[in-house]
Formats: C-alpha cells, sequence, structure tokens
C-alpha cells in the first residue's frame, strides 16, 4: 500500500506549503476583485487583463466538442462496425454559444490596445498578446469542428504524441511505448494489484470535501465537491469546484489521485491566479498552460505517492491512442 496522501498533508511543512502557494482570501490574500492597482501603469494593466478574462468566458471546449449518447448508442447498436457519424453536419446542428466572428475580433482588438498601452516589449503585455492569439486559435478551432482543420488546429495548440522535447530525443509517443514496457514488468510481479472499486460517487464526495477543507479551511469549503451526470470523465475540475460523474466508482487510490491532480493541482493553481489582484488573467488557463498543468499534476501525484501503476498506464494508452488517431487510425 502506498502511503496516505491526508497523512502527509498532516505534516506542517505540506499543509504551509499548500496554503501559501493556494492562499484563499480567508487566509490572508485578497482576491483580485478586491485588489486596488496604486498607479496607472498597474491600472492599465488590471483593465487590458480584466478585458481577456470577460472576453473568454463563453468558450467552453469541451462541452463545443463532446458526443450526445444517441453517438455512444448507434455505436454499439451497429456493433462497432460503422464509425460515429461525427462530421460537419453533426456540428452544424450543436451551434456554439457565441458569435465566433465577434470573439475573434474581441481578441484582436484587446491585443491591439496592449500593444499601444503597454509597448511591444513588456513582459505582461507580451503574455497577454499571447493569450489573446491563442484564444483566437481556440475559436478557429470550435469553428472547424467536425473538420480535418480541427486537428490540425489542435495540435498547433496543445502538441501531438510525434512532438520530441530535443532534436533526436524520442519523441511523446516514444517515451509512452518505454513507460508501458516498464509498467509490464511490473505487473508481471503479481504483488501490486489493483484495490476493487467499492466507493460510490457520494462517498468519494465526501471524502474529497473533507480532505481539501483540511487543506484550503475546514469551513469555508473553498473548493466546493459535488456529483454531476453531464461529464463524460470519473471526474473534471472547475474554477473552484470538482465534479464526480454521478455512476462513478472508485477505491482509495483514485480518491487520493483526484485529490492531488484535481485539487491541489489545478482548482489549487487557479485559486492562487484569482488572488492576482492585478494580473488577473493569470486566473484563467489557456491552451499553452495545458502542457504545464498537467505535467505537474502527475509530478505531484508520484511525489505524493497517490500515483500507482494501473493510472500510469491509463496515461501511456491514451498517448498510443491519441498518437494512433494523429496517424490516420479508426
Amino acid at each position: 500500500m502506498f502511503p496516505r496522501l491526508d497523512d502527509l498533508a498532516r505534516s506542517d511543512i505540506f499543509l504551509q506549503v499548500a496554503r501559501y502557494s493556494c492562499a484563499t482570501p480567508q487566509q490572508g490574500k485578497k482576491p483580485a476583485s478586491q485588489g486596488v492597482p496604486v498607479d496607472e501603469y498597474q491600472q492599465t494593466i488590471r483593465a487590458l487583463s480584466d478585458r481577456i478574462v470577460v472576453a473568454q468566458t463563453p468558450i467552453r471546449i469541451l462541452d463545443a466538442v463532446k458526443w450526445d449518447d444517441t453517438v455512444r448508442k448507434n455505436f454499439l447498436a451497429a456493433k462497432g462496425k460503422a464509425l460515429p457519424a461525427v462530421d460537419r453536419a453533426y456540428y452544424e446542428n450543436r451551434p456554439l454559444g457565441f458569435d465566433s466572428v465577434a470573439l475573434k475580433q474581441e481578441f484582436q482588438n484587446i491585443e491591439r490596445d496592449v500593444t499601444r498601452q503597454l509597448g511591444q516589449f513588456n513582459p505582461v503585455g507580451q503574455i497577454m498578446r499571447r493569450m489573446c492569439r491563442e484564444y483566437r486559435m481556440v475559436v478557429r478551432m470550435l469553428e472547424a469542428r467536425g473538420t480535418p482543420d480541427f486537428g490540425l488546429i489542435s495540435q498547433e495548440l496543445y502538441g501531438a504524441a510525434s512532438d520530441a522535447f530535443h532534436a533526436g530525443d524520442p519523441t511523446l509517443a516514444d517515451l509512452g511505448l518505454m513507460l508501458s514496457d516498464y509498467l509490464n514488468n511490473i505487473a508481471g510481479r503479481g504483488d501490486l494489484k489493483d484495490e476493487p472499486k467499492i466507493l460510490t460517487a457520494k462517498d468519494a464526495v465526501s471524502l474529497l470535501q473533507s480532505r481539501l477543507n483540511r487543506v484550503f479551511g475546514e469551513a469555508e469549503e473553498t473548493i466546493r465537491v459535488f456529483e454531476s451526470d453531464g461529464i463524460v470523465a470519473d471526474a473534471a475540475a472547475g474554477a473552484d469546484y470538482i465534479k464526480i460523474r454521478t455512476d462513478a466508482m472508485f477505491n482509495e487510490r483514485d480518491v487520493r489521485a483526484l485529490e492531488v491532480h484535481e485539487g491541489l493541482v489545478h482548482v489549487g493553481t487557479t485559486l492562487n491566479g484569482q488572488n492576482q489582484p492585478i494580473c488577473t488573467f493569470l486566473s484563467k488557463g489557456p491552451p499553452s498552460s495545458t502542457v504545464t498543468q498537467e505535467g505537474l499534476a502527475i509530478l505531484m501525484e508520484v511525489i505524493a505517492f497517490a500515483s500507482y501503476p494501473s493510472r500510469l498506464r491509463k496515461l501511456t494508452n491514451r498517448t498510443r491512442a491519441i498518437h494512433m488517431a494523429e496517424q490516420g487510425a479508426d
């Protein structure tokens, strides 16, 4: 058995680091809405930053691309012999919840105003302009749902499994295969078997809520945990909440991993960004932040003894599946 993460969380060092890094308003830091820029320069940054936050609000990538339940039912009814009909026509019947042309123009306007008001070489301005460009690409990607361009733009924004960190180095797909081989060796030993999944979604919600309250505040429930039947994954994190799929089952290891991955990293870093009084854009995660967010979350799982072989196997399988899809597999 791995050490329990809540045992680690009881140590003063672990708890203080978590509280400092993800301080909540009740723990001494003012939220962005209460922060008052002290000079004209900071006021300019805050105003431009707030415009980015407002402009990106209607973008919901997963909601825009997810399939409804009829796709699954039809696929299973055909016994997997016919590909799902999720082409351009499918998405045309599921319009985006915003005017994509107007939204792209808004990000263009913000980017132009950042340059005009802060100059081309201002470090904060460079970050904000990059975010505007990324969000415009996100809108273009969503406009291309059901077409080959969707995949191309997605790879440009988020990277591809065939990417390498340095010339001559293994690709991400290669690294996934290497890790898969190591996991096969571990599985062959037979002494690290999966725990049975006996915890319901309600049980997982209760456990997660109590553990996160100990880190972020006993009474405040800074992070809310609740059940949802509108998600595909077992769990999903928002700005200040974690949703647990209603029909999912869990074991203790699953809950520990969710506590670290979704709670301490994804939601925790978002809360930290929300406490920024001037650069309010830090509360939002553009596509370029995804590799850092997911990398940090997995690293935290490992060093907090919250990960386990079968969970890592899921990650390697996803990498292999994405690589196969990029190569044209169905």
